[in-house]
């Protein structure tokens, strides 16, 4: 059973969700022959005050610009 971990930040809709776990649902059919019923799949959503990158919190880094 293909187990696949998906870590990502909040702020995708369900539609986009829906749309990308049967396209990897697909892909590990095709690819490693398993049953679309035995394929799960867990998306990790991250709010952006809990990840940073270069010791930056990312709700900094992607901020919009103050004019």
């Amino acid at each position: 059973m293909p187990e696949v971990y998906i870590y990502t930040l909040e702020g995708r809709t369900i539609d986009e969700k829906k749309a990308l776990v049967r396209d990897i649902t697909d892909a590990m059919v095709k690819h490693f022959k398993a049953k679309p019923d035995k394929v799960i799949i867990q998306i990790v959503e991250a709010q952006k005050h809990n990840k940073a990158s270069g010791g930056v919190l990312l709700s900094e880094l992607l901020a919009p610009a103050k004019s």
